[in-house]
């Protein structure tokens, strides 16, 4: 799980902007929201512009030189905040692998560039590199004894290096090490508007309708479909020779996408990537950009729930004040945001907070301050 993320001078960000997950409250409902006294579920609201889209950009920048996985490089132009005058953007992560506490900090030019990186288990630095002082690293993980210490490429992340190139030994640190990597592998991002991009947890991109043909889920897609209000039945149909999905109206098929509302593609977006939510420990970690922008609010409150039943921790960014309520999540799995802070309904007020109070109504009256 990721417990603390921090960024500065990165696109909109230009002091340390901070997000902690560790920062609950101990409420006695919707308690599967938290683990471990971390938020597995968090709704982001803020007005236009304050960066949330920029947030989830800034979370999956890891994802670039970690992981061959999709990265999207044009979601990383304008990198450095436009006002800051130094010449690395900054991040921070803290994680709980398995018991063990990682740390992970690193500074960047662009996307590619790596001017340092450090890297702790337990406080303890197992690997790290300064540039702007030396291109030798310090490695410490058991098994690199006689690996190359040397890495001139300001590319090549020193522990994706350590991970490509060394037999490590079978010990406690090590295995942490490997599964912080599957962690972040398994991370994904996504939004529907504007364009169709992710980030993270696959390489490459196909359609959305001939996945859930492949996998056989057709069926499944429509019960998905009417369960979210849609009623429709649904088959499949040649179409250019290809197969696609169709609506069925006794004998008469009409393409999927011929008819479909915006609403309804949205839904197909998330369904394509639902599949491989459900999938067991196939996502580690899910943040969908607006996430409910073409959905009636029951729909949206529905969503939460059907990604609250996966266990997989999420953030979601929304305008929708209609799903901040009690009944869904709690005070401190909803999240105000500006373009300096970020902070969770609970402690946006010296007001205690308890299950029965209409949260909604308190944010429209504009109670919480962030």
């Amino acid at each position: 799980m990721i417990t603390y993320f921090s960024v500065s001078n990165f696109k909109s960000f230009n002091s340390e902007f901070s997000f902690d997950f560790k920062n609950t409250h101990g409420y006695n409902f919707n308690k599967e929201s938290i683990k471990n006294n971390i938020v597995n579920n968090a709704l982001v609201y803020g007005h236009n512009g304050v960066g949330k889209s920029n947030l989830g950009i800034a979370i999956f920048d890891i994802i670039g030189h970690l992981t061959e996985k999709n990265s999207n490089e044009s979601e990383y132009s304008y990198y450095l905040n436009a006002l800051n005058t130094t010449k690395t953007a900054k991040f921070k992560y803290e994680f709980l692998i398995n018991t063990d506490r990682i740390t992970y900090i690193y500074e960047k030019t662009d996307v590619k560039n790596i001017v340092s990186e450090s890297f702790f288990i337990n406080d303890k630095e197992l690997a790290s590199i300064d540039r702007r002082n030396s291109d030798t690293a310090n490695i410490s993980f058991m098994g690199t004894e006689s690996l190359k210490k040397d890495i001139k490429n300001k590319e090549l992340s020193i522990l994706k290096y350590v991970k490509n190139n060394s037999v490590l030994d079978d010990n406690k640190e090590n295995t942490t090490f490997l599964t912080f990597f599957k962690f972040i592998e398994g991370m994904l991002f996504f939004r529907s508007l504007q364009d169709n991009i992710y980030l993270g947890l696959e390489i490459g991109s196909r359609g959305i309708l001939e996945d859930i043909i492949e996998k056989d889920n057709v069926y499944d897609f429509e019960d998905f479909l009417n369960r979210a209000g849609i009623e429709c039945k649904l088959t499949t149909m040649k179409e250019t020779e290809e197969d696609t999905i169709a609506f069925e109206f006794e004998k008469k098929k009409i393409p999927f996408y011929r008819i479909a509302s915006q609403g309804t593609r949205a839904l197909s977006l998330f369904y394509y990537w639902f599949q491989r939510l459900k999938e067991e420990n196939k996502v580690t970690f899910l943040f969908i950009d607006e996430f409910d922008a073409f959905y009636h609010h029951e729909l949206s409150a529905l969503i939460v729930e059907e990604l609250k039943k996966t266990g997989i921790q999420f953030i979601l960014t929304t305008h929708n004040t209609s799903i901040i309520t009690n009944d869904l999540l709690r005070p401190d799995c909803y999240f105000l945001m500006n373009k300096e802070r970020i902070k969770s309904l609970a402690k946006s007020t010296p007001k205690e907070l308890r299950e029965a109070h209409n949260i909604e109504k308190m944010y429209k009256a504009g109670k919480f301050n962030v």
